[in-house]
């Protein structure tokens, strides 16, 4: 009996060999620490596509110069398709562009777009104990008493820091810009009246603005967002400002049109569904899904964009 019992687990193990070596890992890299909304929007990417494309996606976090440590490390990986990028708009589109920016490679060039999961809408913020109601008052303000009106920002060279510094190219108003290590410390000057206004990513504020002790005055992006239906676009009183995050998957150039299309079919299933998009709404996204093309556009556009505006205000890299 006993005999029989072997045999049967040894025949068992053979027979369940094959399966156990077919399963496939696939990283996905975030450039960014864990617990921010890149390592959010990978771990929510990967939980959804795995069942999709039959494997285990395991999640690998890479910091390091704003992402480009965990880009750099998957551009030169192979591209058969097992190794992926979160890319949000910073890593991609800022940057590489800004000057002096010393890189060992240019993010927006090595990697090649997979499809797009969601948009994350900027907003131009104030605390409600505050002086400011409107956009127009900070604009009299700062026309009123030129260099004295500030904003905060995430850092040099993030998107905050850039959108300021576009709202100042589009106004023609002197305001000063005050950088912190990350967008909480910034925010939670703003709270604490020690900066004037910041505009930022929504995903940064859902409690300050479910409390109400954030006042969101505009939106950065033209298209509105679902979660604010009441906030008007930032361009009705700034025209010409538009500026909306993303959160896309990127691979290593050079993949397979097969595979590509294999991974882009993925995303788009997982989009269908209902799961994904919910999660990533409840996280302050906005979910979006784009294909390949659409992202590879919306990078050149924003790259253009922050090219300008890095150009002109003679930005450099810390």
């Amino acid at each position: 009996m006993m005999r029989r019992i072997v045999l049967g687990m040894l025949l068992g193990a053979a027979l369940a060999a094959p399966a156990m070596a077919q399963e496939r890992t696939i990283r996905l890299v975030s450039g960014f620490a864990a617990g921010g909304a890149s390592d959010l929007v990978s771990r929510l990417a990967a939980e959804a596509i795995g069942p999709i494309l039959g494997a285990r996606v395991v999640v690998e976090n890479r910091t390091g110069v704003n992402g480009v440590i965990g880009a750099a490390e998957v551009a030169r990986s192979a591209p058969d398709g097992n190794t992926l990028f979160q890319c949000p708009m910073s890593t991609l589109a800022i940057v590489p562009q800004l000057v002096g920016a010393n890189l060992p490679l240019d993010p927006g060039e090595a990697l090649a777009p997979v499809g797009n999961l969601a948009l994350s809408s900027y907003g131009f913020m104030v605390s409600a104990k505050g002086p400011y109601r409107s956009v127009r008052d900070v604009l009299a303000a700062a026309r009123a008493r030129p260099g004295q009106v500030s904003f905060g920002s995430a850092g040099v060279g993030s998107a905050q820091h850039l959108s300021g510094e576009l709202l100042k190219q589009k106004t023609g108003t002197e305001m000063v810009h005050v950088p912190y290590r990350g967008a909480t410390p910034a925010i939670l000057d703003i709270l604490g009246g020690r900066t004037d206004f910041m505009i930022t990513n929504l995903a940064d504020v859902p409690g300050q603005l479910r409390e109400g002790s954030i006042l969101l005055l505009a939106l950065g992006d033209t298209g509105g967002s679902a979660l604010y239906p009441e906030v008007r676009p930032l361009a009705e009183t700034v025209p010409g400002f538009d500026v909306t995050g993303w959160f896309g998957i990127c691979a290593p150039r050079g993949m397979p049109a097969e595979v590509a299309g294999r991974l882009e079919a993925a995303l788009r299933q997982a989009m269908a569904g209902e799961a994904l998009p919910k999660r990533l709404a409840e996280s302050g996204l906005s979910p979006r899904f784009e294909d390949a093309a659409t992202l590879a556009a919306r990078i050149a556009t924003d790259r253009k964009t922050w090219r300008e505006v890095i150009r002109t205000v003679g930005v450099k890299a810390e």
